[in-house]
């Protein structure tokens, strides 16, 4: 039988605290180049089954990025770990405890390594993740331009609105450029953009959030977007299908190009009028057709084509 090589590791600002379930070894690494040296020496020249880690934003990404392709790993929800230490039993919170609870989580589960993520992406990620804080910039700044009265003010308020608007430009070209620089990306964004509603930043986000687009399945494409609608019943009671969870800046850059292909699109017009013929509710109709489009982009990206309308 083979000895299940589970490794957790709970990732804080400056700390890296592993556990390694086949012997209970366990160990601390400073969250830094150094400590990742040391903490590749601390693995050993056996590869293990599985290094399970929690999605902890700014402080995971350098670890990630040092180890993606090198070591298997399993970045995994936060609250989904939490739940399955709660379901064990465990009340007790701390680094340590956490990094076991991460090995057993991933054995328990025999949970699957990720595709590992080139260089390249974590660029485009950066840069993605620079674009959005702007745009959240602009969005305030907007807001705060509605109540403001002095003429000074109104003018340096609206003087930052136009150098973000410049900022915004600069950064969608940087990245239009590197999705260009590689063959796969490039073609990935020409068959994305050829269909009706998805556009530059659509196809970008899509790019950039979902480098697995064309090698899931189709309900799991759906899944990673938080648009696969999740029954609620028990006995006799029904309640509600309702989505959850799921990549949000994905799914928040999916709603513009489905009210495009509501209208413009003829596969997801009928597809949009015929659920509001039914009944539903605008909002769920849009949901669905958010969730046609990624599952038809995930569709056509699989089969290398582009999109032709039925019929043609």
């Amino acid at each position: 039988m083979m000895t299940d090589n589970s490794i957790g590791i709970d990732i804080s600002k400056d700390f890296l605290d592993a556990h390694r379930l086949s012997d209970g070894a366990a160990e601390r690494f400073h969250n830094s180049p150094a400590g990742f040296r040391t903490l590749s020496t601390w693995l050993g020249d056996g590869m293990p089954t599985r290094v399970v880690f929690e999605a902890t934003g700014a402080y995971h990404r350098s670890f990630e990025r040092a180890f993606s392709g090198k070591i298997p790993l399993v970045k995994v929800n936060p609250l989904q770990a939490r739940r399955f230490a709660q379901a064990c039993g465990t009340r007790v919170k701390t680094d340590e405890v956490d990094a076991r609870m991460l090995a057993s989580f991933g054995s328990a589960l025999a949970l699957e390594p990720d595709q590992p993520i080139d260089g390249k992406q974590f660029e485009l990620k950066e840069l993605f993740s620079s674009r959005a804080a702007l745009i959240k910039d602009r969005t305030r700044l907007i807001n705060r331009l509605q109540t403001q009265t002095l003429a000074l003010v109104k003018k340096q308020t609206k003087a930052r609105i136009d150098q973000i608007k410049s900022q915004l430009k600069t950064f969608q070209q940087d990245i239009n450029t590197r999705l260009q620089d590689c063959p796969g990306r490039a073609r990935t964004n020409t068959i994305l953009r050829s269909i009706p509603g998805i556009g530059e930043v659509a196809a970008a986000t899509i790019l950039i959030e979902m480098p697995e687009i064309g090698t899931l399945q189709k309900k799991k494409a759906a899944s990673l977007t938080g648009l696969a609608p999740m029954t609620r019943q028990s006995g006799k009671w029904r309640g509600k299908s309702t989505i959850q969870g799921g990549r949000k800046q994905l799914r928040d850059a999916l709603y513009m190009p489905a009210l495009v292909a509501a209208r413009h699109n003829p596969d997801m017009c009928h597809k949009y009028q015929a659920m509001i013929k039914q009944g539903k509710p605008q909002k769920v109709a849009l949901t669905a057709i958010m969730r046609k489009l990624i599952e038809l982009a995930n569709t056509l990206v699989k089969a290398d084509r582009e999109w032709v309308q039925n019929g043609a």
